[in-house]
């Protein structure tokens, strides 16, 4: 069985037909909010996913006193309050200004970091992530020019282990076993076209190096972005012939950090965390569990919260807690899993995501959190499936899935989405109704085989 949501290379995208934008990002942020049919919502930035056990319950009391009293785990490891009130706003600020969660006015949209969440945990080998993203987060604030960066714009460091290599990022670090670091902008898939049969796919940088050279890979994206015309907000928007690669290289040239060309980023290698405890060389367990659908209630927020000192949000809409004492760790785990979180990852509901839907998103077909709890009650585990309300397909995950897309009136259609080509027998799409028509449809396509 695959793991909850694995890690993938993302969909290729024919960058001759890279979009023009027009218009700014709207994207939602802490202090930018949204208007959706259930209120405002907010999205908080949490770099690294991290979290003190103080800023998780500054967001549990935020959710419950201004918002609808759950939190949402995105798939970049955010969290969002929705249900917010109309004049909340600045109230909302100077809780998570108090907390420490605001750093930067100013970049709070742009602070997109996801780092390999087990880093130092289980006993694997790799670079302090943490630490990277601590540094990266700082020097992204201090920089007038990062302000600019569109609030999709994505940053990923991955330890060594190949999970975060594998999110579509658009600036990645891996860690490599010399102790060095390798840079990656977009996919890399067009580096050769771009810049020229020699441009390098990747450059390799020191560790000590590697914050820095990000924030200058991002930086020159905005210089390239610009020249384009293209408005893009992401690497995978540019156009071809721009030679980002190239810029980059030269960026770092000149602000003295060596950089030497690598080979293409290597496929993914790791897939999403455990559920369960995930024992450290040190003695001590983290407690490693799923948000059903991605959403949790302030209570069960709480009872994560009272487990240990710090929290670790995951891409994958997961929550860990790290350094707990083996009998800690066993009762917490027991406590969530009574409160009604994944713990298991033969549950049905590992690996199940979704959309708000109705009656928060005004362009959803369908009620899709009601219709997949009817339906993946007893479904089998498999492939990781995702539920959107309508065809934009809004917090979708990167890599192989299953897709139940709404059509409305109580229609769905099901397809097997592969971008790892370790799906050569995925069946054709097919459409069903709510009720056993839907589980069994969505059940089938859960197990279509995976040749990996």
């Amino acid at each position: 069985m695959l793991a909850a949501m694995p890690p993938t290379s993302p969909t290729p995208v024919n960058r001759d037909e890279a979009p023009v934008r027009e218009r700014g990002d709207a994207c939602p942020g802490a202090l930018r909010l949204h208007t959706a049919d259930d209120g405002r919502l907010a999205r908080l930035r949490l770099p690294g996913g991290l979290l003190t056990r103080h800023q998780a319950s500054v967001l549990a009391s935020a959710a419950e006193r201004l918002g609808d009293g759950r939190l949402d785990i995105t798939s970049r490891g955010n969290v969002q309050l929705r249900g917010l009130g109309e004049s909340c706003g600045a109230e909302l600020a100077e809780l998570l200004r108090e907390a420490g969660l605001l750093p930067s006015e100013r970049h709070e949209r742009v602070r997109n970091i996801v780092a390999s969440p087990l880093a130092g945990l289980d006993g694997l080998p790799g670079a302090d992530v943490q630490l990277w993203t601590r540094e990266l987060d700082t020097l992204l604030c201090a920089s007038e020019t990062a302000t600019a960066l569109s609030g999709r714009f994505l940053f990923a460091l991955d330890d060594g282990r190949g999970d975060m290599a594998a999110l579509g990022a658009d600036v990645t670090l891996l860690a490599r076993r010399d102790g060095t670091a390798a840079l990656y902008t977009g996919t890399n898939r067009s580096a050769a076209r771009d810049s020229g049969p020699h441009a390098p796919a990747a450059l390799r940088v020191t560790a000590a190096d590697a914050s820095r050279a990000a924030l200058l890979a991002a930086e020159t994206f905005l210089t390239v972005a610009e020249a384009s015309g293209s408005g893009a907000w992401r690497v995978r928007e540019l156009p071809a012939g721009q030679g980002l690669d190239a810029a980059v290289a030269a960026r770092l040239t000149g602000a003295g950090i060596a950089a030497e060309p690598l080979a293409a980023m290597p496929p993914p290698s790791a897939a999403a965390p455990p559920a369960g405890l995930v024992h450290s060389p040190d003695g001590t367990v983290a407690v490693s569990v799923y948000a059903p659908l991605g959403r949790l209630s302030v209570a069960r927020w709480r009872t994560l919260t009272a487990g240990g000192d710090e929290l670790r949000v995951t891409p994958w809409r997961g929550v860990i807690v790290p350094g707990l004492e083996p009998a800690a760790a066993r009762g917490l785990l027991a406590g969530l899993r009574t409160a009604g979180l994944i713990t298991d990852p033969d549950s049905s509901w590992y690996g199940v995501g979704a959309c708000t839907g109705r009656p928060g998103c005004a362009k959803a077909l369908s009620d899709v959190r009601t219709d997949a709890a009817g339906a993946m009650t007893a479904a089998p585990g498999g492939l990781p499936v995702y539920w959107s309300g309508c065809a934009r397909r809004c917090g979708r995950p990167e890599g192989d899935r299953v897709d139940v897309v709404a059509t409305g009136e109580g229609g769905y259609t099901i397809s097997v989405v592969s971008v790892t080509g370790n799906l050569p027998a995925a069946p054709p799409p097919r459409t069903a109704a709510t009720g056993p028509e839907l589980a069994e449809a969505v059940a089938t396509a859960r197990t279509t085989p995976v040749t990996r």
